[in-house]
């Protein structure tokens, strides 16, 4: 068969693999994407007019065109971010923007992120309340950085509290950072990332514990048994909440679960969806069983328990780039989002959520969970249940608040 008449065919466990077939054939099917089997089609690419242009002048004219691009682009870029388009979408489509607008920022409410660190010499920081700094990495605690090559931490530190060209999530929580992932961004040795998250704990007394990493089941933090599971769990058990990134494998066929911490039933897991409200593809799909304990998830620990936005998220970058800002996509952008909206409930009803000992217990967070999963459902159709990737819906700051109202029968 000629070249012009194949189709470019993506594989399910990496969408950047091109797979060349028959246009008349079926491919896989759109369950091995998380999709519907005619998306699934319309994923493929017609190979006849991308040979026509690429070859031969389309080809060296594209080599030419991205060498140019790579010389200027830190001119482009310096003249151009004022016009690109920013992420106001995900705090409006959230519901964040409604209740900032009636005054709330997360005042009086405490997060640890747990990431590469933070370019605290960001003008978009220069209001952070930062109420501590631990470097798990190489333990130079008096060194305020962001050691990731692509200034990972800084960028959800910047979904959460930035406060100059845009405005985070919650912008007036007291913050912690914990410096547990090294320059790639990984979540590395299971110790660093449990001492950091036992720190957020123990000597910073926080209210809710950012985790935008995980790791698949294996070796090292990945495993059920690891030392980032127990100070998980003993998170959880103080009365911390725990928001963990659902991963990035959807696309994965070996990946049959959430990430870990994400998978723990305490904890809530994120996955992403774009500025449509559509899932995105790489967001990682779940499991209906409980890898722990051997049994079927039940609402409203179902994995992941809820989605939002995370695919071309603008947000602060590194003071060594100009300007020092950058997009970014993923689960671990949707987890910050999720944060910011449970900071800004803690601030509005902590108090009363807490009951009379002021400490979040079991039930009280289980509360919480239901709250999130009934106002996601009530936004999606009527006969909506869960999802094993979108979750129990599009995370709903609004509607997540009223119903942790009813929940806990405030008036």
């Amino acid at each position: 068969m000629a070249l012009e008449n194949l189709e470019l065919m993506p594989e399910p466990e990496d969408s950047r693999i091109l797979t060349a077939v028959d246009p008349d054939a079926p491919g896989y099917p759109g369950s091995h994407y998380g999709l519907s089997d005619q998306e699934a089609r319309e994923l493929r690419w017609p190979l006849g007019p991308m040979k026509e242009f690429l070859w031969p002048w389309g080809a060296a004219s594209f080599a030419i065109g991205t060498v140019l691009l790579l010389i200027s682009w830190p001119f482009i870029q310096a003249y151009l971010w004022p016009y690109l388009p920013d992420s106001e979408w995900a705090y409006e489509s959230s519901g964040i923007r409604e209740l900032q607008a009636e005054g709330h920022y997360g005042s009086g409410v405490h997060v640890c992120i747990v990431d590469t660190g933070i370019d605290i010499e960001h003008p978009d920081f220069d209001h952070v309340n930062l109420q501590g700094f631990r470097d798990f990495y190489d333990n130079d605690h008096q060194n305020i950085r962001d050691v990731g090559k692509d200034y990972h931490g800084t960028l959800m530190a910047g979904l959460l509290v930035g406060n100059g060209t845009y405005v985070g999530a919650a912008p007036e929580v007291d913050l912690s950072i914990a410096l547990a992932l090294g320059p790639e961004g990984r979540s590395g040795q299971a110790d660093r990332v449990a001492q950091a998250i036992r720190w957020c704990r123990i000597t910073q007394d926080v209210d809710i514990i950012s985790l935008s990493l995980g790791g698949d089941p294996g070796g090292g933090m990945s495993s059920l048994h690891s030392e980032t599971v127990e100070s998980v769990m003993e998170a959880l058990d103080a009365g911390i909440f725990v928001v963990a990134a659902a991963g990035n494998n959807g696309m994965k066929l070996d990946v049959n679960d959430v990430s870990i911490p994400a998978n723990i039933p305490g904890v809530i897991a994120v996955g992403a969806s774009n500025s449509n409200g559509g899932i995105w593809l790489n967001s990682s799909i779940g499991s209906t069983t409980d890898p722990y304990s051997g049994e079927e998830r039940m609402f409203p620990n179902q994995k992941p328990e809820i989605t939002a936005p995370g695919v071309k998220m603008f947000s602060t970058a590194s003071t060594d780039i100009q300007p020092p800002y950058a997009y970014s996509t993923g689960t671990s952008d949707s987890t910050v989002i999720a944060v910011g909206a449970l900071a800004l409930i803690l601030e509005i009803h902590g108090d009363a959520m807490r009951g009379e000992n002021g400490v979040f217990d079991a039930d009280e967070m289980n509360l919480v969970k239901r709250a999130l999963a009934t106002s996601a459902l009530q936004g999606e159709s009527e006969e909506a249940t869960h999802h094993n990737k979108r979750g129990y819906g599009e995370l709903d700051a609004v509607a997540w608040l009223e119903q942790v109202e009813f929940e806990f029968d405030i008036s």
